[in-house]
């Protein structure tokens, strides 16, 4: 007779234990696998031309952003000026990687809002964004020279996270070589 009380006030305290330990979590901090590797290996066409390419190689030697975005996603409009300000203060070239978007959609985008990138890679199959570890857009990875990923951030930047966390690392990354 008293298991039948203990086991599921046992089993409610469990419960009470694991929704406790979910709310002190952060759920805007998604742990990347890549962290401290080798940006996965790319190789995509431009926006600006089909002929021209971007791949993986490409992002070595400098310490970059690499911003995955798209016309149709509503968070990257509200990043996108912070985007800007990040790499006129930092001097970092931000290489966007356009996701299961149009190039149409993506240009006119581009018109509207302003381009901040350096070069587009032109995403649509949307291999490369999974490659990545992408979830959902906007995501951005801070890579330094060697082309290692070095930080992550899920959903859009703000202000708070550029200036006490992306911007420092940025240059802590610039400063180390």
């Amino acid at each position: 007779m008293r298991w039948r009380l203990v086991i599921p006030v046992v089993v409610v305290l469990g419960l009470i234990a694991l929704l406790g330990y979910g709310l002190t979590r952060r759920p805007d901090i998604l742990p990347s696998a890549l962290i401290g590797k080798s940006a996965p290996a790319f190789d995509l066409p431009t926006l600006a031309s089909d002929r021209e390419r971007i791949s993986a190689a490409d992002l070595k030697g400098n310490v970059t952003l690499v911003n995955v975005w798209a016309s149709w996603c509503v968070a990257c409009r509200a990043e996108h000026g912070l985007i800007t300000e990040i790499s006129q203060r930092t001097g970092v070239p931000v290489v966007g990687l356009n996701y299961k978007d149009t190039e149409e959609a993506a240009r006119r985008w581009l018109g509207r809002y302003g381009n901040p990138f350096a070069v587009i890679a032109v995403d649509q199959s949307g291999q490369v964004g999974i490659d990545w570890g992408v979830a959902a857009v906007p995501e951005t990875f801070v890579v330094d020279r060697d082309g290692v990923i070095r930080y992550k951030v899920v959903g859009a930047i703000t202000r708070e996270e550029m200036n006490e966390t992306l911007i420092p690392k940025l240059k802590q990354l610039q400063q180390a070589s």
